[in-house]
């Protein structure tokens, strides 16, 4: 048994599994050496010891180490430790196209397109290396993250020049992209990977499988006898172009089909252009359901009885030798009786089994019920009470008017006319998305707007409102909003956040030698109120601004007090003049005006 840590070749180290096949597990393991991740296949242990399968997995590390395309996954090394065979290839990090298709249904027209054109193309590159895939399903296409499509696991692969493989090996692949002709039992061709590749488009287009069963066998005979769905029932959208892809590559007949894959992928790089929009629907070249004509017939030996003997003796000599060939042609009538009756009653059952037995098993076709609104569980319920399969996993959408954990719809949807006991999709709604607002005040409001529209789906608008004038604020600062903090909102509901009215900054009216009259009209234009002081001083010329109480580029508040100090000439000192009838002045006057008699 594998077990993680283990070391493979001294060189894998494993980490973890990451898969498990009828033939070999899947390791995901780190390569010592070059420092990288990588995925190792290693074939199980109760078939090790079995040469038939060692030669099997040999042949699949010699047949996959000669592809190299960016749409195949690359092979790195091969080799065998202590009974271990192993494989080592790319470790891709991605989903499946099968986990792809199961979270979102049917892709878009353009996504499928683009799908199946990385899949051809990376198919071309194996069937001009002589390999046939012969498994190709969903479960075996790599989606990355970037889009690209890595195609995995070429382990039933067959190389067309080998003699080795036994028919048994035609049948391995899954059935729901089993080709006619390999459920038939005869073998595989190119032409055999081009119809697996045919559900496939089938598939991603419509997001479920064109023939379903209760069982293997039933799935295989709907691959070699039912015509398959019309995708455009599904989706009238899809053109007939794209229709007739998929016809071509799903005929019965393989003579119908692609010639290969290269042509296949031809026709989807021209499958929308405008000139084939109009296309007519596809009409088959050769019957669908051709009767083999290389049937073997036993002859008959007769018996020669026109030759005539010359003597006695020679008829004498030919007695016993003719009654022996009467006796082995009698033996040989019987035989074919017996076989003929034996085929009769083959033929028979054959007959019985496509078109009597079919008669008297049909599956019913029944309408899928309307389970919109329901839990899980009931809709569960009434699924399986009106005769279909639910599948186990549920598609999680959002939704805003279905309350969470309830049913939005089904696929097929509601309404629909499809066979007894066909398997239903389940889509479960996650609710209308919430988010608790929290307090703003302070926060940069562009980040916050951001946040509430870009991550949780809000609608937010910004208003601009009047502060107090006493306080500073950040431009961009928000100072109010109209949903307060703890409230629960959904996705689309409305919030106002509100930032500063501020206008501009105050200019540097002292050195720009505004006037009185010039601050008075700035106050005037931007609601501020002006308050003047004067100052006495001989440093300045009367009417020049000394100083200002707002700082230069401060930002402008409607309803704020700006206080101006202005320069005015210091009044002079001047004595009063004497009054004549001052008897004191007329004394000061006569003495100082007195002369010697």
């Amino acid at each position: 048994m594998i077990e993680k840590g283990q070391m493979i070749n001294d060189r894998y180290e494993i980490i973890k599994s990451i898969g498990e096949g009828g033939m070999a597990n899947v390791y995901l393991a780190y390569d010592t050496i070059l420092d990288r991740r990588v995925a190792i296949k290693i074939l199980r242990g109760d078939l090790s010891n079995d040469e038939k399968f060692v030669r099997r997995f040999q042949r699949e590390a010699l047949s996959a180490s000669s592809l190299s395309h960016p749409n195949i996954v690359e092979m790195y090394d091969v080799g065998e430790d202590n009974g271990i065979y192993y494989i080592v290839m790319e470790y891709i990090e991605g989903k499946t196209l099968k986990q792809l298709i199961k979270k979102r249904g049917a892709l878009t027209l353009s996504e499928a397109i683009d799908i199946m054109l990385q899949i051809t193309d990376g198919i071309s590159q194996a069937h001009d290396s002589y390999i046939i895939h012969r498994d190709l399903k969903p479960q075996n296409i790599m989606i990355k993250e970037d889009g690209t499509v890595k195609i995995t696991d070429f382990g039933i692969a067959m190389a067309l020049n080998s003699t080795q493989l036994t028919q048994t090996n035609s049948v391995m692949g899954s059935v729901h992209y089993l080709p006619p002709e390999q459920a038939s039992g005869k073998g595989s061709t190119i032409r055999s990977d081009i119809y697996s590749m045919g559900i496939l488009f089938y598939e991603i287009l419509t997001g479920s499988l064109p023939f379903k069963g209760e069982n293997a066998v039933e799935i295989a005979l709907k691959q070699m006898r039912d015509e398959i769905p019309s995708v455009r029932k599904k989706n009238p959208a899809i053109p007939q172009s794209v229709e007739n892809v998929i016809l071509k590559a799903t005929a019965k007949n393989p003579k119908n089909r692609y010639s290969d894959s290269k042509e296949m992928h031809a026709d989807l790089l021209t499958v929308l252009n405008d000139d084939r929009m109009d296309e007519p629907k596809l009409i088959f070249k050769y019957p669908e359901h051709e009767i083999d004509e290389n049937t073997k017939t036993i002859s008959v030996v007769k018996k020669k009885t026109d030759e005539k003997l010359k003597n006695e003796e020679e008829r004498e000599e030919v007695a016993v030798p003719v009654d022996k060939e009467e006796k082995i042609i009698k033996k040989t009538n019987k035989v074919i009786w017996i076989l003929a009756g034996i085929f009769t009653v083959i033929a028979v059952v054959l007959l019985s089994a496509f078109f009597i037995l079919p008669y008297f098993t049909k599956i019913p076709d029944i309408k899928v019920p309307d389970v919109s609104n329901m839990t899980i569980i009931e809709a569960e319920e009434e699924l399986k009470k009106a005769g279909f399969e639910v599948e186990l996993e549920t598609v999680k959408e959002e939704n805003a008017e279905i309350e969470k954990g309830k049913v939005i719809k089904t696929d097929p949807q509601a309404g629909r006319t499809i066979k007894k006991g066909s398997s239903i999709t389940l889509y479960e709604s996650l609710g209308k998305e919430t988010y608790t607002v929290e307090d703003y005040l302070g926060s940069n409001y562009i980040e916050i707007q951001t946040l509430l529209e870009n991550v949780h789906g809000l609608e937010v608008t910004i208003e601009k409102q009047d502060v107090d004038p006493t306080k500073e604020y950040g431009e961009q600062e928000i100072i109010g909003q109209s949903v307060p903090a703890g409230t629960v909102l959904g996705k689309g509901d409305s919030i106002t956040l509100y930032i500063p009215n501020i206008v501009e900054g105050y200019p540097n009216m002292v050195e720009e030698g505004w006037t009185v009259e010039d601050v008075e009209a700035f106050c005037t234009k931007y609601g501020i109120t002006l308050k003047i002081d004067y100052e006495e001083t001989l440093q300045y010329t009367p009417g020049t601004l000394i100083s200002q109480s707002r700082s230069p580029k401060t930002p402008i508040v409607s309803g704020a007090t700006l206080k101006i100090v202005v320069a005015r000439a210091p009044e002079a000192t001047i004595q009063p003049s004497p009054s004549p009838s001052d008897p004191a002045d007329t004394e000061e006057d006569g003495d100082s005006t007195q002369t010697n008699p």
